[in-house]
């Protein structure tokens, strides 16, 4: 599955990544590539948790790059 997340650094250096699609999955880390591991792991536990709920999974997202020239 595939979800869009966005990372921004805080103001003490800290990258926090948070899961648009599904409310309250956010996470953080000291580097981009830590804090990129750990939404990973917070979105597999988030749809386990789901899951387990009988709640519904938000759909996985596909996106299309289109390249435009001016």
């Amino acid at each position: 599955m595939r979800y869009r997340i966005l990372i921004e650094q805080d103001e003490d250096g800290i990258f926090v990544s948070e899961c648009p699609s599904l409310p309250g999955c956010i996470s953080q880390g000291k580097t981009r590539k830590e804090s990129l591991e750990n939404i990973q792991d917070a979105i597999k536990g988030f749809l386990i948790s789901l899951k387990k709920h009988n709640e519904p999974i938000p759909p996985s997202i596909e996106e299309e790059i289109v390249e435009i020239s001016l």
